[in-house]
Formats: structure tokens, sequence, C-alpha cells
């Protein structure tokens, strides 16, 4: 018996031992990031700056591979399609994981089952932008002109279905008025159009209009948060005018399904400890990103509010899915 006690114990220590040894061995090789998006991308950026961060702490380099196509969903595809195993992980934002998913009948993923989420750490408000010298000067004034003018409110978007097609119809559904949606192969074509004065109006990444509004060629009437940004206290909010209306892209590393809670862990954790680095903080700062330090849970909580969300937006609207 003494024998046979002994063995118990040493069995279970070895295989405690084995056990934390095999925990404490990950990463034993590079880990591979998937961007669906070419180099310069808000993810392709956050990715290699995170990345080598997190890298350093843990003794393996995170690469980057840029995977461009169908509007993000063949690097989802191929996130979703990897082993398990930790090794490859993955970019994804609101955009490609939400709005396309909602507003595509065929898609190469499912985001609420193909993926675990492992860390968002930034989001990006969106801000109300018109022309100059159109006849309205805030969101007030913008409502009573679409209500009292139906179908002469020109809104551009980046496509039919589209975030900023949604966030539009957010708007809209909101403040009980008719606009004209005319659709672009793009951002830049919709800001370019704005200032040329061809359409009126947009709703788009407060990073991308800012330039236009400090020099003056678009005119900022609010922004999409649901309170001011302490940063930019002196822009009013949307839903100052229309309560409930808040809107904000975001940006976050998954893995695929499957993917061990040690590991998402681990990397949640060094992920971070990186965004609050003063040098990566002062860099996210100065794109306009709001950052973030929370668990898995949070941002798998998140995903599954912006589903709630825009897959009402849809429903309301009558969208046919494309």
């Amino acid at each position: 018996m003494l024998r046979i006690a002994t063995s118990i114990v040493l069995c279970t220590a070895v295989a405690w031992h084995t056990g934390g040894a095999f925990a404490q061995s990950y990463p034993a090789k590079p880990i591979r990031v998937i961007v669906p998006a070419a180099p310069g991308d808000s993810c392709d950026v956050l990715s290699r700056l995170i990345g080598q961060k997190v890298g350093e702490r843990l003794g393996q380099q995170l690469t980057v591979d840029n995977r461009v196509g169908a509007g993000g969903q063949l690097g989802l595809q191929l996130i979703a399609q990897a082993a398990p195993d930790g090794y490859t992980i993955g970019c994804g934002q609101g955009g490609n994981m939400v709005i396309v998913p909602i507003a595509y009948k065929k898609v190469a993923y499912d985001t609420l089952k193909d993926f675990v989420p492992i860390q968002i750490p930034v989001t990006n408000f969106l801000g109300l932008v018109v022309h100059p010298t159109v006849p309205f000067k805030n969101v007030k004034d913008l409502v009573a002109y679409g209500k009292a003018n139906p179908g002469k409110l020109v809104f551009g978007s980046n496509g039919e279905g589209a975030f900023i097609h949604f966030s539009v119809e957010l708007l809209r559904s909101l403040g009980g008025f008719t606009y004209l949606h005319v659709p672009y192969k793009g951002v830049a074509p919709v800001l370019s159009e704005i200032v040329s004065g061809r359409i009126d109006s947009t709703i788009t990444s407060f990073v991308s209009v800012k330039p236009f509004v400090d020099s003056g060629r678009l005119k900022l009437l609010a922004i999409g948060r649901a309170t001011r940004s302490p940063k930019y206290p002196d822009y009013p909010t949307i839903a100052e005018t229309l309560p409930g209306y808040e809107n904000s892209g975001w940006f976050g590393f998954i893995g695929p399904a499957g993917m061990s809670r040690e590991h998402v862990v681990l990397l949640n954790k060094e992920m971070n400890r990186a965004v609050m680095q003063p040098d990566v903080r002062e860099k996210l700062d100065s794109y306009g990103l709001e950052i973030h330090a929370e668990s898995p849970e949070f941002f798998a909580n998140r995903i599954r509010q912006d589903f709630e969300k825009w897959g009402k937006v849809a429903r309301d609207i009558g969208f046919k899915q494309l």
C-alpha cells in the first residue's frame, strides 16, 4: 500500500510538472497573425505595433501575413480554417466580422461559431460631416431639412449594405427623415464628392474626416460617441439631439474556434500590457483611436451586441441580403 501511495504521489507530481512545463512552453515558435487587409490598414498597423511588444515578452515573433481579398473574407476564412493550436491568430474589425455577415447571404465564415475573441485593443468613433455650404448648422437642422425636403438630402456611403450605409440608416430611423443614398466604391471618393459639393453628407471614421474638418473643407456636425470625447469636448454628440444614437468601429484579435483557454488568456494578458505601454498609447492616440485593455469576454460581448444592433437596423429597413 505504501508503494502504491508513493507511486500515485510521484505520478501526480510528474503529471503536474509536465502539464506546467507544457503550458509554459507556449509559444515555442513564431505566431502567424493573418491580417485580412493591405499593409497600412488599421488592422495591419495594430498587428505590427502590438505584435512587436507581445513578441518581445513571449520570446517569439508575431509575424504579420497580409491576405487581401473579398472585403476581408479571404483572410478571415484562413483564420477560421487554421489549426486551433495558438500559432495562427488574426485581426478582424466590425465591418468584416459583423456587417458583412448581416449584409451578404454567402459568407465564408460564421463569426459567432468560427472564431474565439482574444482582445479588442481599440475602438474608433464616427463623425457626421457635411459640406460647409449646406443650409443647416447642426444635427437638429439636418433632421428638419430632411423632413421638409424629402429625398433632397444626399448621403454618400462606401456601398450598399456597408457600415456607413447602416450608420446613416440608424440616423434616419431615429430622426424620422428621408434622404437619397449614393453608394461609392470606398470612403475616399465619398469624402471627395462632399468636398466638391456634389453630395451633402456622410458618417464615417472621425480619424478619416478630421484632416478635412481641420482644413475647413468639411464641417463636423457631431460625433457618434455615446458621450462627448474627453479629447474633443467641444464636439457635440449625435445622441444629444437623437438619444440612443451610438456608433463606433472596432478592431480586435481573434483565433480559430477551439483554441485553448490558456493560450487565449496569455495572449490577452500580453496584448493588454502592450497597449498600455507609453509609446504604444502615444502612437494609438495620435491616430485618434480609443484604447481598451479588457478581457476576451468583453470582446465577445461587444461582437454579440453589434450583431443584435445592426441586425435590428437591417430588419427595420427591410434590407435584402446581397
